[in-house]
Parts: structure tokens; sequence; C-alpha cells
């Protein structure tokens, strides 16, 4: 009878800990709770009652001492559960396992965190407050920085909230940053980071497309030609673009930060190309895409800043399954040399229909970097009349075998060439059609694209690898699928597992 009794009592103080549990972490006493909490206080009064005069020789008893002992080393567990994760609550560390990284910040992000110096406000407005996906990230910011502060707002709970700051619709972001503010309207990694970006940069910086000699278009979004989506990129970063048309200026405008000469079908004229001379005399910065057979008269330019552009186009041999090595005009390249730009760019860039671009006769006061180089089985083509009009090429003497050289960057020390004062910067490129509407978002065309920007407009902390958008390796669950699986992971299994223990115990000792 004793040992039944004994068991009577180690059964309520399990059922009445585990309804403790449930009300500790629901919140909520549901009927989960009340049936233990019930039966456990029922189970251990019976005990009490019932062994209230043997209670010194029940307490000393061999199968009470197993049962207590049980008891007190599950509690001992718990609590060592409980320890460990309230120091990692105030030690918080976390390691993203996920697919794709989907927890992990990119490195642009980062960087832009690591430059705060004061705190940024992030204001949601959800509907009822909540959305997993937004939360999500805002846990990785604020996981980012300790700058960044966060705010789920209810709209209907707090409308003077969305009149002050004009929100209009449900997943609406507002990002904060002393005096400046911006809202997101579709909260993602990439958009947060550009709002931030927007918020905490001083001026925005104005880059000038060479216009009105047949080069892409910024405002063509039609075209797989045109360079709206490059524009697009800019501005996201809070860059503003406008046409240059250089012939009826005379000279780069005042306001012209950077300068892009892009493809240009028809050759510059000779004032165009002195206003550019002069425009990097100043201290100027630009981005040169020339493809093969446009732009060569800036070839005695570029050569006084030690870029040598070579009058050829780089072929490629594409291996295809059941059809050998194929000719191709669209090498992809994994090599890049040791610059701010591509110190992060691992990944592989495609650079259609490019020409080379090496580093030439160098002087004192030039820095000139080799960019990006193609693979060794490709070469630079000098025969251009055989490969476009007869669409073939062969590998020959007068020929540069690969790696070739199809980017370079020049810092410029004008002081020390005896020009002028200041620093000029140049990046060019033997291609526009890496940055087109239809290769700029392929690979890592864009981030090679806007890093060079970056470069020229010395602004280090957005030289990096941009978010992207990657498929979240996670599962969302309804309130109730979240209180079952609780409720069977935490509660229910272990209790089980306990009184399955409890039960072998039970048998053995009886035996």
């Amino acid at each position: 009878m004793h040992r039944s009794q004994s068991l009577l009592g180690i059964v309520g103080l399990l059922l009445l800990f585990f309804g403790g549990i449930s009300v500790l972490f629901t919140g909520r006493i549901e009927a989960y709770a009340l049936i233990h909490l019930g039966v456990g206080i029922v189970l251990l009064a019976i005990f009490l009652f019932g062994s209230f005069k043997d209670l010194g020789k029940l307490l000393s008893a061999r199968s009470t001492k197993y049962g207590t002992n049980m008891v007190v080393y599950s509690l001992l567990f718990i609590a060592l559960l409980v320890g460990v994760n309230w120091f990692g609550a105030r030690h918080n560390k976390r390691w993203d396992v996920s697919e794709s990284g989907v927890f992990t910040l990119s490195p642009q992000a980062k960087n832009v965190l690591a430059g705060l110096d004061k705190d940024v406000e992030m204001q949601a407005f959800l509907e009822g407050g909540h959305d997993p996906e937004i939360e999500a990230l805002f846990e990785s910011f604020a996981y980012g920085s300790p700058r960044v502060k966060t705010t789920l707002v209810d709209p209907d709970k707090q409308p003077e909230l969305t009149e002050k700051y004009g929100v209009r619709a449900y997943r609406t972001v507002r990002v904060a940053y002393g005096e400046n503010s911006t809202t997101v309207s579709q909260p993602s990694e990439e958009t947060l980071t550009n709002a931030l970006i927007k918020v905490t940069k001083q001026t925005a910086q104005m880059v000038c497309f060479l216009d009105g000699e047949g080069e892409p278009d910024i405002d063509d979004q039609q075209t797989s030609q045109g360079f709206a989506e490059a524009k697009a990129a800019l501005t996201s970063e809070n860059y503003q673009t406008k046409k240059l048309v250089l012939i009826q200026e005379g000279k780069v405008p005042d306001d012209c930060n950077i300068v892009v000469v892009a493809a240009p079908e028809r050759a510059l004229l000779p004032q165009q190309v002195d206003a550019i001379a002069a425009f990097l005399k100043k201290g100027g910065k630009a981005v040169f895409m020339l493809p093969p057979r446009q732009g060569n008269e800036l070839s005695p330019l570029l050569a006084e800043y030690g870029v040598k552009l070579g009058n050829d186009a780089v072929v490629d041999q594409v291996v295809r399954l059941f059809q050998g090595p194929q000719l191709g005009l669209n090498p992809i390249v994994s090599t890049y040399g040791a610059h701010p730009i591509t110190k992060d760019i691992k990944e592989r860039t495609v650079f259609p229909l490019t020409r080379s671009v090496d580093v030439g006769q160098t002087k004192p006061g030039l820095t000139v970097v080799s960019l990006a180089k193609t693979s060794q089985s490709s070469w630079a083509e000098t025969d251009l009349t055989t490969l476009f009009d007869a669409q073939s090429a062969v590998l020959e003497e007068s020929d540069v075998k690969g790696p070739v050289s199809i980017a370079a960057a020049v810092d410029a020390d004008l002081k020390k060439l005896g020009t002028g004062e200041g620093d000029a910067r140049l990046v060019v490129f033997g291609t526009a059609a890496f940055a087109d509407n239809k290769n700029i978002n392929t690979l890592y065309n864009r981030d090679l694209f806007l890093n060079s920007v970056g470069w020229l407009s010395n602004q280090e902390e957005l030289l990096s690898i941009r978010p992207r958008t990657v498929r979240a390796s996670r599962v969302e669950f309804s309130e109730e699928q979240a209180t079952a699986i609780f409720y069977l992971s935490v509660l229910v299994i272990p209790e089980l597992l306990m009184i399955i223990g409890l039960a072998v115990w039970w048998r053995r000792s009886s035996l």
C-alpha cells in the first residue's frame, strides 16, 4: 500500500510540474493545465493524507528515495536548461544553418550597420502588429548592430502614428536616422539596406551618362540594351542620375560627380574628348564602357592614365555537351584583381562582347590595377573583320592568349603627374553589355557595376556584395499550429517519456 501511495505522490508531483510549465510558458490556463493541476493536486492530497502517519517511514523507504532522486535529477536537469537559456539570452550569439544563409545579412548590410554613429529606428506598420517575415528581418538587423531599434506598430490601435508619418498601407516600414527618414513599401533585406544608405548619406552624388552619340538610354526599360536597370540600381543606393549631352554643354557641368561613357555608336568629336580630359584633370571620376570597334578615339586619353585599350574582341571556348568546344563571345570571369572594387567578389560575372583592357605604360602618380581576367581558354582576337563578318576565329600569333584582362581601375595623383590638384579616378570596361537591362542582374554583374561607382565616389562602405533574394528555408505556422507543436515537443512527449521511465522503474522495483 505504501508503494502505491508513494507512486501517487510522484505522479502528482509530475502532473503539477508539467501543468505549471504550461501556465508559465503560455501565460494561459487551458484544458491541459487545468487537468494536470487538478489531478496532480488530488493525487498529492491522497498521498499526503494516506501517508501522514507513516510519513517518516515512507520517506526513508528505498522506493521513495529512488522516486525522489528521479524527481530531483529531473528538476536539476530542467534548471540547467533554464540556466543555459538565461545565459544565452544575456550573451546572444546566432548561427545561420539555413540554406543560402537566409538569416545572415549581406556584407553590404553589415558594412552600412558598422558605419552607424547614432541610433536608427525601424518601425513596421503591420496588420495586427505581427508579421513573421518582417520580424525575422528586424531580428537580423538588430543583431547586426545595437544601434538598430525596432518597433512593431498596429495601425488600427495607433492611428495617430499612421497619420503622423503618412503611412497608407500595411507592411510599410519607416526608417529614421536623426532628422532623415524614409518609408519602404516592400520590405526586404535589400530595400531596408538601401533605405539605411539613403538616410545615412549626407548628400546624393550625381552620375552623368553621356548621351547623344547613340549610347544606351538610361530611361529605356523595354529593350535589352537599355540602361534603365542600371539607373534603378544607382537610384536605390541614393545616387542621382541624368543625361549629359556634351556636344551642347561644351564641358562637364560642375554638378556631375561621375561621368559614364557607355558604348557610343558614333565617334566622339575632339572637343568632346577634350571636355572629358579637362574634367579628369580637375579631379573628376569616370566610367568608360567601350566595346570592340566603339570609342577608339578615347584610346590616347586612356593611355595617358596607364590603360591600354585593345583593338580586339575576346573569344572564349565554351564546351557544350555532345558538341565539344564552341566559340563564344560572352566570357565568364571568375578571376579578379586585388582592388577594393573586387575584394568581396568571389563569384562569376559575365562580359558579353568585350575587348581587352589591360595595364599599359604607367608613371609615378598612377596606380593601375587589372580588375577582371578571362579564362585560359580565351584569347583576344585581332581579326575583327573575320570574327564579325564570317563568324569565325582562330588563335594566331598576333592574338593575345588568355587569360585576358578586360577591365581596369586607375587612381591618379594629379599633383605627381603635374596636371592638376587632387585625385582622378577611372574605371574602364571592355564592354557596356555587362551592365545593360539584360545582363546587370546576371550573376554578380550588378555588384561589380555598383562597386565601381561606389569606389569612384569614395564611398568605401558600399563596396561589397549586396543582398540577394534567396529562398527562405523557413516554415511559418499559425498560432494554433505553433501551440500544438509547443505542447507536443515541450510538454506531452517529455511527460510521456518520464511516465514510461516511471513505469519501468516501478515494475523493476517490484520484482
